[in-house]
């Protein structure tokens, strides 16, 4: 049985242990930085079709990550929120040196 959590201040530490294989990260990192690299083409060009394949980046690049490298199923699968946010923290403590 998975475990429930009832803050995201309980999971993020679980989230992490998912994520100890540097390549995992980078997977993620690739993908979140990709998401982002879509919503500003979507804006610029001003084309919403660009919106669709941030899923695809996102997701794809994540799950290449943990099936690839880290060899265990994603916590979307189980916890979709805290799993959204959690990677966007671990992103944006990344991108700020705190990782």
């Amino acid at each position: 049985m998975e475990k429930q959590f009832k803050t995201f201040q309980e999971f993020y530490p679980y989230y992490l242990q998912q994520h100890q294989n540097p390549w995992c990260r980078i997977c993620h990192y690739l993908g979140s930085t990709m998401v982002i690299v879509t919503f500003f083409a979507a804006f610029y060009w001003h084309d919403a079709m660009y919106l669709l394949l941030a899923p695809c980046f996102g997701y794809g690049f994540a799950w290449v990550g943990h099936y690839v490298f880290e060899h265990n199923h994603p916590a979307t699968f189980t916890h979709p929120f805290y799993s959204f946010v959690a990677d966007w923290v671990m992103y944006w403590r990344w991108i700020t040196k705190r990782t």
